[in-house]
């Protein structure tokens, strides 16, 4: 029998040590060496074989999947998967406690199985009449959904294959466990393991697998970073729990795009996809108000119009505050310095705060010169002089407002919601056609400053 000894394993990375140590060597956590029992490699199980019939084929004769995706009932979860869910695919979702991970799955496996066929979830942190009950909320009654609540994978195995689902979902990876492996359920092996055993169930078997995972105090995906390499896509639910928009975006997709987002209401019967999002981010915006503009962003294929409110006040303290809430602290260092630096406005004493009205998170540079014009507004407490104005461009260092990509669809985008000035960069002026809204061409930050003021 083989022998068993002791190591120590990094909780965030997989890093292995014969001892203890205080920071792991490979990713630099603190604390994070639990000390687990390792057997030989041959007690692990079996290899992961993913490929049919382990034959090298041309990729001439090898079939497409492409058009064999499933439908899950929710055009937003579709957009974010690339176009619906893949046979044989391994999908991760994450999200903070409380934010509706299960309710999305529950939902999107009762409409599976309404369109396709036989759906197993299986839970390892409620009981069968726990989900029962929220499935009454949600209307979820179809009789080809099957509910398991199970933690050993092998057990679990052995349901799939009993059961023939065409779709499974685990909720969650931290809760299995196998038996094989004297580590605690949550650790690094279990979940790489059990990952790993998953991954070859779905791939020989063609079932795709949504699997749950925890979320750390900072937002990130919880255990080894290996789990986000073995999957297909990783998939993050966003928002607070006591507003009612959730954000659900694609961070990894080998069967699509990673910049979709998909926009989701949380009502009583669950949660309600939003196909028009700039309509419900502007819906309580008054646009005459100063420290405030509406701009536009893309988010994937999909122009959003948002509204970014800025407050600038006076303060005696040495150190000013500058928060951020929507927006990177970095990208609103960089355009308070080139207003001080070049447009020669003071912030050096007064505190700032930037918020994105609705809960979304800006990347890119789409609302650079909207950031600046909210913060010149705040700042001179005058409103800008152009009714229902829509900001558009990027700032660089020397003040000059760059071209951006897109900007034709988010001027559609904005005659679409009514807007009847729209701002962008000049160097944008061959690719726009005015339909209907007046197309203000600016070409550096000065000028943008001297048109909306």
């Amino acid at each position: 029998m083989a022998k068993i000894k002791n190591v120590f394993v990094c909780q965030d990375c997989g890093y292995e040590s014969p001892k203890w140590l205080g920071k792991c060597p490979g990713c630099g956590a603190w604390n994070s060496m639990a000390e687990e029992a390792k057997a030989a490699a041959s007690d692990f199980g079996r290899a992961v074989t993913i490929s049919s019939g382990n034959k090298p084929r041309s990729i001439t004769n090898i079939k497409s999947g492409e058009h064999e995706r499933y439908n899950t009932g929710i055009s937003e979860l579709n957009r974010v998967l690339g176009g619906g869910l893949v046979r044989g695919s391994l999908t991760l979702i994450s999200g903070s406690p409380g934010i509706g991970k299960s309710t999305l799955l529950l939902q999107t496996a009762n409409n599976i199985s309404k369109q396709h066929g036989r759906v197993l979830y299986i839970s390892g942190e409620e009981s069968e009449e726990q989900i029962k009950m929220r499935g009454d909320r949600l209307g979820v009654v179809h009789p080809e959904l099957y509910i398991l609540s199970e933690t050993n994978i092998d057990v679990i195995e052995q349901h799939v294959s009993e059961v023939e689902p065409i779709f499974v979902i685990v909720d969650s990876i931290q809760t299995l466990y196998k038996p094989s492996l004297t580590s605690a359920p949550g650790s690094v092996s279990q979940v790489r393991e059990c990952s790993s055993d998953l991954m070859r169930l779905g791939k020989t078997k063609n079932i795709p697998f949504f699997i749950v995972a925890h979320v750390t105090k900072q937002g990130e995906l919880a255990g080894p970073r290996v789990l986000e390499h073995m999957v297909d896509t990783v998939l993050s639910f966003e928002g607070e729990r006591t507003e009612d928009y959730r954000i659900l975006r694609t961070i990894k997709n080998r069967f699509g795009t990673t910049s979709e987002i998909g926009v989701f209401e949380m009502a009583e019967v669950g949660l309600v996809e939003i196909t028009d999002p700039s309509k419900v981010f502007l819906e309580e915006s008054s646009f005459t108000q100063e420290g405030a503009v509406v701009v536009g962003v893309m988010e994937g294929t999909r122009p959003i119009l948002v509204e970014i409110q800025a407050l600038v006040s006076e303060t005696k303290a040495p150190m000013p505050r500058r928060t951020a809430v929507g927006i990177e602290g970095s990208r609103l260092n960089l355009i308070l310095a080139v207003l001080e630096k070049k447009m020669r406005i003071p912030f050096y004493n007064c505190d700032v705060y930037v918020n994105v009205v609705g809960g979304l998170n800006i990347d890119g540079t789409f609302a650079d010169l909207g950031l600046a014009l909210a913060l010149v507004s705040s700042i001179k407490g005058k409103e800008l002089k152009l009714e229902k104005s829509l900001i558009i461009g990027e700032v660089g260092l020397t003040a000059e407002v760059r071209p951006i990509s897109f900007c034709d669809r988010l001027v559609n985008e904005g005659v679409k919601m009514g807007f009847k000035n729209v701002i962008i960069p000049f160097r944008n002026k061959d690719k726009v056609q005015s339909k209907g809204s007046n197309i203000i061409l600016v070409s550096s930050l000065k000028e943008a400053i001297s048109k909306v003021f």
